[in-house]
């Protein structure tokens, strides 16, 4: 049953990590620059307030260095010692042009993609912390950015725009952009009666199947975005699935269970659930089914402190949509498809609203973390 790991924070979790060394273990970051370290069994390893106290929204373990975990605070990076945290071993100050959403280390640690709320994704070398390249196309606040397995110069990233982005790292600009609002539009002309509203699929969070060719986004549409990449790293197909009835704030692939399409999400109606989407056909495209409109309830987004940037949003689409983009044309030739048929495997109805995920194994059960708008973490069992 579900188990509480609490006194590790006096503030709201925001984050939440496990590292990939041969010790498990769990980072989580909070309101105020709280940032503690778990054992798999839910105890304190260690706990560090950082300068400044500004939110703790990313924190992410170095694949290729287990000693190295890095946490986003205000505009600065971390890093630390999870096993020593008596203060940081390296101070990346300014890494963001403004505050940091999300983290995202490729495959060797070599490089780290930095988020923030200007929409600007940075990539900074490691060590050292050297802006190397910035990429910025995203109108608003980019929220999610996310590594190709097998791919360390591809990068996914995903924004308040509602726009998902696929990057070559030797380029600053998109291999292609696809834009969650047209596709909800297009959806929308064809079944929507009048006088209904559709919330905007603002999204909130991206993650890439162990295989590197799946894509997931959350959006604050309710839905999950499924996106497939084929060769030359195209946007082949497209979908999405109604997964909650609210925003949908997490999305992550699990990839230590019977095949790497397991997504498990979480969002603002307080639900956690388990898909498997090894049948659906963005996945497995032999088997289309033809296209749904989407549910339609209002939910709100993720953080309070950016609500105010929904408004912006509009306006920000709608001249987008005027000036249009080269890269769109190569999403827009992308296949789509949307599967409603399913419901999740696992649901688990948590009480509060989701503000993370962290699926992994802990003493050989499979689990999944889950962060809320409290102080503690809550462990469930996915069996």
């Amino acid at each position: 049953m579900a188990r509480q790991w609490s006194e590790g924070h006096s503030t709201s979790i925001l984050c939440v990590e496990v590292s990939m060394g041969p010790e498990t273990l769990i980072a989580s970051g909070s309101e105020g620059g709280e940032v503690t370290v778990w054992s798999q069994e839910g105890t304190i390893v260690g706990h560090i307030t950082l300068s400044g106290e500004e939110d703790s929204t990313s924190v992410v373990f170095s694949p290729s260095a287990p000693n190295q975990l890095f946490v986003a605070h205000g505009d600065a990076v971390s890093v630390l010692d999870p096993r020593s945290l008596k203060g940081p071993v390296e101070e990346y100050q300014a890494a963001g042009e403004e505050e940091i959403n999300a983290l995202a280390l490729n495959e060797t640690g070599s490089a780290l993609a930095v988020a923030d709320d200007s929409g600007a994704v940075r990539i900074l070398e490691v060590p050292g912390g050297k802006v190397c390249r910035t990429l910025r196309r995203h109108t608003n606040i980019c929220s999610s950015v996310a590594f190709r397995p097998h791919r360390p110069n591809n990068l996914v990233s995903a924004g308040l725009d509602m726009q998902v982005m696929l990057w070559g790292l030797q380029k600053t600009r998109p291999l292609w952009t696809l834009n969650l609002q047209d596709v909800a539009e297009e959806e929308g002309n064809q079944q929507q009666r009048p006088g209904q509203l559709f919330n905007p699929p603002l999204a909130h969070c991206v993650s890439v199947s162990s295989c590197g060719n799946i894509l997931g986004c959350a959006a604050e549409d309710g839905r999950i975005h499924l996106m497939r990449i084929g060769s030359g790293s195209k946007l082949e197909q497209h979908g999405a699935f109604k997964a909650h009835s609210q925003g949908a704030s997490q999305a992550h692939f699990v990839n230590f269970l019977s095949h790497p399409y397991w997504l498990i999400t979480g969002g603002n109606d307080s639900q956690v659930a388990l898909w498997d989407l090894s049948k659906h056909p963005v996945v497995a495209p032999e088997g289309k089914i033809q296209k749904t409109a989407p549910h339609r309830r209002k939910g709100k987004s993720k953080a309070k402190r950016k609500e105010q940037s929904q408004e912006k949003t509009k306006t920000d689409a709608q001249k987008d949509e005027a000036e249009g983009s080269d890269e769109a044309g190569a999403a827009g030739s992308a296949e789509e498809v949307t599967e409603d048929k399913s419901g999740p495997k696992l649901s688990i109805s948590h009480g509060d609203k989701v503000n993370w995920l962290c699926p992994t194994v802990l003493k050989g059960e499979p689990s999944v973390i889950v962060a809320d708008q409290s102080s503690s973490l809550t462990v469930y069992p996915l069996s």
